[in-house]
């Protein structure tokens, strides 16, 4: 784990040494909005089953990126409301793209005193095989949701093209949280660009524990995006 942890470090304060060299690029700024039949995250629900709405923005420069995103969420204790903070720097390194950043989860309209929100550090990075692409993920935060210690995600994933705008990508996950909370997920799914900037996405979802309640059973879940 302190490899970990020195890796992440290291990636994030790159992120600092990315932006002096980028200062003289403009900046792009992009949108999103969507609809989804159930918002899952790793695998659990996060609307205890229900309907998603989302949205948000992302400000690029060269290879550095910062974004905001809402959603509405139902835990179950008065919890309504997702709201993310993120930023990121995205390096070439031969034939490696890395995705090193730092994530903020929030949370609204939540019970008092609940500790909900948490930050993780990430390192992601894909290869192109054929026309395809394999990655791997790693996340990690020193302190997840409800004080439950630190926590990692490990996960490895593929996409490929099925025709010039369909494609078919899935991913294998674990999830490590210190306690009994830890788990395994899966999804593959099926993405489809209706036009060049509306897309479409049926994919399943599942995990291997069902006994830690009904968010964690298996699902599928259709969800509408478009970007401008």
């Amino acid at each position: 784990m302190q490899t970990l942890k020195v890796l992440l470090i290291a990636g994030v304060a790159s992120l600092g040494l990315g932006g002096v060299a980028l200062a003289d690029d403009a900046p792009a700024i992009t949108f999103n909005v969507g609809a989804a039949s159930d918002y899952v995250f790793r695998g659990i629900s996060q609307t205890d089953g229900a309907g998603q709405v989302f949205g948000g923005a992302d400000v690029s420069m060269g290879k550095a990126y910062a974004g905001a995103w809402l959603s509405n969420v139902d835990f179950n204790n008065g919890t309504t409301l997702e709201y993310d903070a993120y930023a990121g720097f995205k390096p070439q390194l031969g034939p490696v793209a890395l995705d090193v950043g730092v994530v903020y989860y929030g949370y609204g309209n939540k019970p008092s005193g609940a500790d909900e929100a948490y930050w993780e550090a990430k390192v992601v990075g894909s290869v192109p095989v054929g026309k395809g692409t394999v990655g791997a993920a790693v996340y990690y935060s020193p302190e997840f949701p409800f004080k439950t210690g630190e926590a990692t995600y490990y996960e490895l994933n593929a996409s490929a093209p099925l025709t010039e705008k369909a494609s078919v990508s899935g991913a294998i996950g674990h999830q490590s949280v210190v306690g009994p909370a830890d788990y395994n997920t899966w999804n593959l799914g099926v993405g489809y660009a209706l036009t060049s900037k509306l897309g479409v996405d049926l994919r399943y979802w599942d995990t291997s524990e069902h006994g830690f309640g009904k968010i964690y059973n298996s699902r599928v879940a259709l969800s509408l995006k478009v970007n401008f």
